[in-house]
């Protein structure tokens, strides 16, 4: 009887407890979708785009990697394309992009916190940025001036750096590895069919419009109907291109042929618009890429850069004569408008170079906390009216990247950044230096090109900090370079145990 009761009184309490547990699953559903209802009907695209984004990553918290595909994917592919055709809509939707690399973000941190052997063998680059990102977190906090504020700065700063720790503390193997460069190559190769397309249909309406039109040939990085695009970010991913290719000619991974013709494919959008920086970036990857032949074999490295020289002057050419002006007054332009005192664009006081002098001259004795600490993520951010951005309107102190950090971050965070590339070049050239296998060789060594690229972009464009595509390109770089660098030191591990 003792035992008849006791199934009893168990079994019932396990039905109510199944009940309880279908109740609870009934009422969230409903509230659910109550909830997403309720955003539909406002017909906001960020709400949107947050409700479709949590739902998605809900559904793939256990397929980390279908996440970073789908980042992979619509950051570098979509996102950029739809202003020209959705402007209402797409100036708003990349909320839902940057909600899933902070879901691949929160993945990878859980992953590695539950699972300490991952922690194993993680590149001194990677902790730095991880050390950046706890610094702007509490930097923001301590200096708070607006959830809106804060909200929008941490999603411009990081809502891609979720790649990098994905890539560094998730489980990916070589096929998964050969698929990224593969994708990357292939979105280099698809700039130029965008380019192509941006020139034909957009640019003769914006020219009749005036103002900006040759900057909407930007590939997939970003155009707008009302003109200017993200041009240089374009010319700044396929020039990196054009490092990993070059490399992997030297490693003799590459044939001549095929170089020549993916060369020609990735070079060609180049000269479709107006990126003027190119005669900048070319020469540059150039010589930190050949830095070494240079010593060895002098006449090959003098045959290049005659090459690239003349890439660069055609380049260069081609640029001045898209204006009707006369060249000497438009290089006279150029430089009055980034070295100067001209201001860079209408109703702009600063340009690239009086940017980060004005910052020393209102921060350096005037303000020490903001010289050192800053002043709060978004806190420079001009277009949504960041609290230090009201003190100077039309000044444009967030022109470049370098200057949006020192105006956040102060002088402590900007070093902080700087390191991450320092280390990421020293964990490159010690993979290039060690490495037997040719293509990590020529990786590592186009990364260190593509660092020095990225360095000087930061006092260009404020691209970085903003643009999702080169923001994507950026974070999964620095990935893949820690993937490199943990396969490395395991295979060293192994053949030496």
């Amino acid at each position: 009887m003792y035992k008849q009761n006791f199934v009893y009184k168990v079994s019932t309490s396990t039905d109510l407890g199944s009940q309880a547990i279908f109740y609870i699953i009934v009422s969230a559903s409903l509230l659910m979708a109550m909830l997403f209802g309720l955003f539909a009907v406002t017909a906001n695209p960020i709400i949107i785009g947050i409700a479709v984004a949590l739902i998605v990553g809900t559904l793939l918290l256990t397929k980390p990697d279908w996440i970073l595909w789908l980042v992979l994917l619509l950051g570098l592919l979509v996102i950029g394309v739809l202003p020209l055709h959705l402007d209402s809509v797409a100036s708003k939707a990349g909320w839902g992009v940057s909600l899933l690399g902070f879901f691949l973000m929160f993945i990878a941190f859980f992953a590695s916190a539950t699972s300490p052997k991952r922690l194993k063998d993680t590149p001194a680059f990677v902790w730095i940025a991880l050390c950046f990102l706890v610094y702007a977190l509490i930097n923001s906090f301590m200096q708070w001036d607006s959830a809106h504020e804060f909200l929008g700065g941490f999603k411009r700063y990081f809502q891609m750096w979720g790649l990098l720790f994905a890539l560094c503390w998730l489980t990916f193997d070589e096929r998964d590895i050969r698929r990224l460069r593969l994708f990357f190559l292939i979105a280099a190769l698809l700039q130029l069919p965008f380019a192509v397309y941006e020139l034909i249909f957009f640019f003769p309406e914006l020219s009749g419009w005036g103002g900006g039109a040759v900057d909407v040939v930007a590939g997939t990085f970003g155009a707008s109907m009302h003109g200017g695009g993200a041009s240089g970010e374009m010319a700044l991913f396929l020039i990196i291109m054009l490092a990993f290719l070059l490399a992997l000619r030297m490693e003799k991974v590459l044939s001549t042929a095929r170089l020549i013709l993916l060369l020609f494919v990735v070079l060609t959008p180049l000269f479709l618009g107006e990126t003027k920086v190119v005669v900048v970036l070319l020469p540059l990857v150039f010589l930190v890429l050949y830095r070494r032949t240079m010593f060895t074999h002098l006449h090959y490295w003098l045959m290049g850069f005659v090459v690239v020289m003349l890439l660069t002057v055609a380049a260069g050419y081609h640029y001045l004569s898209l204006s009707g002006k006369p060249i000497d007054e438009q290089f006279e332009a150029t430089l009055n408008y980034n070295i100067y005192e001209e201001g860079y664009g209408k109703g702009v006081v600063l340009n690239r170079t009086t940017v980060l002098t004005f910052w020393f001259e209102q921060s350096g004795a005037h303000d020490p906390v903001s010289f050192i600490f800053g002043n709060g993520m978004g806190s420079s951010h001009s277009v949504t009216g960041g609290h230090v951005a009201k003190r100077y309107p039309a000044h444009g102190i967030d022109l470049t990247a370098a200057s949006t950090i020192l105006w956040d971050m102060g002088v402590f965070g900007f070093c902080f950044f700087i390191t991450i590339f320092a280390f990421a070049w020293r964990c490159a050239g010690r993979l290039k230096r060690e490495s037997t296998i040719p293509i990590v060789r020529a990786d590592a060594a186009a990364i260190q090109a593509a660092l020095v690229l990225f360095a000087f972009f930061n006092f260009y464009r404020p691209g970085l900090l903003e643009i999702v595509g080169i923001q994507v390109v950026f974070a999964a770089m620095l990935g893949y370079l820690a993937w490199l660098h943990r396969k490395h030191t395991l295979a060293i591990e192994i053949n030496g145990s």
